[in-house]
């Protein structure tokens, strides 16, 4: 005869499963971003988790599974594609099209989170992919270059295929990435009136807007000669 579960019961067990999975999560992202994917190991990010040993394998099936989640998890800190298209609907004017797309990576890039290890699992899978090879994750990006083409041809009156337009848009990206993949202590320690707090993300939208709109404005002027 089966034993039966009270509600009770099963609700410690949910909450449990569920309390070492975020641990897993928490613990595979600060020895992931701190060691990168490759030396560490799922015994360090168990011991560190206070999880069984077998618990990787449970919650995510493996480390590579862990990896895929903790890349996922951080990825949460950026805008989507979609959240981006959805931005620049009711905005007809391509430099209001380029204060959007601006303030939606600055915000994310200065919020209270961008000092956890979520920023620097991107920065790692930025500069050395791991899983941003995979379809899904290269369709993202570049649909989000897409877009960005699109506002600087527009800005330029440049058709989008024009060397101009991609040179332009990697001047607009740049400052976007070097928040990203630089290290915080470091900027600060160098840039100290940067600001990087959110507080100092409109200032810093606006200073990276007037600096493209400056840069696009010559450059389109070149073109037209």
């Amino acid at each position: 005869m089966k034993k039966r579960v009270s509600k009770g019961r099963q609700n410690n067990q949910t909450e449990d499963t569920t309390n070492t999975r975020m641990r897993l999560l928490e613990a595979a992202g600060q020895l992931f971003a701190e060691k990168g994917f490759d030396r560490t190991t799922s015994k360090e990010i168990t011991e560190l988790a206070g999880a069984n040993v077998a618990s990787v394998n449970y919650h995510f099936q493996g480390i590579e599974g862990l990896y895929a989640a903790v890349v996922e998890e951080a990825s949460g800190l950026l805008v989507t594609s979609a959240q981006m298209q959805e931005a620049m609907q009711g905005h007809q004017d391509p430099n209001n099209k380029l204060e959007a797309f601006l303030r939606m990576f600055v915000r994310s890039l200065t919020s209270p989170a961008s000092s956890s290890w979520k920023l620097r699992i991107l920065a790692r899978e930025f500069s050395s992919p791991t899983l941003c090879n995979q379809p899904l994750h290269k369709k993202e990006r570049m649909q989000k270059v897409s877009i960005l083409k699109g506002i600087v041809a527009e800005i330029t009156g440049l058709p989008e295929e024009h060397p101009a337009v991609a040179r332009s848009c990697i001047n607009v990206l740049a400052p976007c990435f070097f928040l990203m993949i630089g290290d915080r202590p470091t900027i600060k320690k160098a840039f100290p009136k940067l600001g990087l707090n959110p507080k100092d993300a409109e200032d810093l939208v606006q200073h990276m807007l007037h600096y493209a709109q400056a840069g696009l404005a010559i450059i389109a002027a070149k073109a037209n000669e």
